[in-house]
């Protein structure tokens, strides 16, 4: 373990000052435009936003709003041409994939805290969830108090993480946690009963239930652990491509278009199962469309660090 923290310590360094030789070599666009090709970075499964269909092709909400900020930045080099191409990334490879200069945009489910914003910067929020967990009914857990003693799994490198371990050590539960390395994986280890809970933000929980082989056996519970406004990630002090970002995903915004995303994503029977969620927009991302803005949250949600 203390090999791999040093690991991740050594990658987190290299990558910020690979960050920072980027901005000083003139940003994303100008490597954009010598390379010929512009790197998305993706989910595997995180469904709706980003995850792979039948073909292995990236697909979902967050990818196609990133593929509009590759056509604006196709018109912004008069490069109709350029190469788009996917990366995949997962939570804990995402930030420093991104800042190493190997992705230019990360579209995913990732939460805009006020601690990744020392590392990166944030376009404007375009979904807004919150931390909840997934528990087989037959478990007999009807919140978060009856978890105590028993073992939940986290997906390494979320906010969820750091949200219900808050919770934990304020109420003194006593939990024993395990990592994963991605949600399917964690949702995995609640199917066969290796834990009993899997905290997520809520929309994705109920993307993993309604793709389970027994979507009955599972209930989505709990009061929202926290807030967590999703958004496309990409490198700091680039202040040419964040506008370039912000006005493209802004204009999705005023013109309505976001709307009609929001319905083919969240409203529409969608791939590779063709279910569909029927998960209406929230007030809170009602009023992010309304007033744009970039705004992080704290680290541990609604609880105390």
């Amino acid at each position: 373990m203390k090999c791999l923290t040093q690991l991740l310590v050594a990658a987190f360094a290299s990558a910020a000052l690979t960050a920072t030789a980027l901005a000083q070599d003139g940003g994303t666009l100008k490597k954009i435009r010598d390379t010929g090709v512009i790197k998305i970075g993706h989910r595997d499964a995180s469904i709706p936003f980003s995850y792979l269909d039948d073909n292995q092709k990236p697909i979902g909400y967050g990818v196609d709003i990133c593929l509009k900020i590759a056509d604006a930045v196709k018109a912004n080099l008069k490069m109709p041409n350029l190469k788009v191409e996917f990366v995949p990334v997962t939570s804990q490879t995402r930030i420093p994939i991104l800042t190493g200069g190997n992705i230019d945009l990360e579209c995913g489910s990732t939460t805009n805290s006020v601690e990744r914003q020392k590392q990166v910067s944030f376009a404007p929020t375009y979904f807004v969830t919150g931390t909840r967990i997934v528990v087989k009914k037959s478990s007999g857990i009807k919140g978060y108090d009856d978890l105590k003693g028993k073992t939940v799994v986290f997906t390494q490198g979320t906010t969820n993480e750091r949200a219900m371990k808050a919770y934990n050590d304020a109420k003194n539960l006593g939990i024993n946690f395990i990592p994963s390395k991605d949600h399917a994986e964690s949702f995995l280890s609640v199917e066969t009963g290796r834990a009993v809970a899997f905290p997520m933000d809520d929309i994705l929980l109920y993307s993993l239930v309604a793709s389970a082989r027994n979507p009955g056996d599972y209930v989505v519970l709990g009061e929202l652990l926290s807030d967590d406004p999703y958004a496309i990630m990409l490198r700091k002090d680039d202040a040419e491509f964040k506008k370039l970002v912000d006005t493209t995903v802004s204009g999705l915004y005023k013109s309505g278009e976001i709307t009609k995303l929001y319905t083919k994503w969240f409203q529409s029977p969608i791939p590779p199962k063709n279910i569909n969620l029927n998960f209406p927009m929230s007030e809170g991302l009602r009023e992010a469309i309304k007033n744009p803005n970039d705004t992080g949250v704290g680290a541990c949600g609604k609880m105390k660090c």
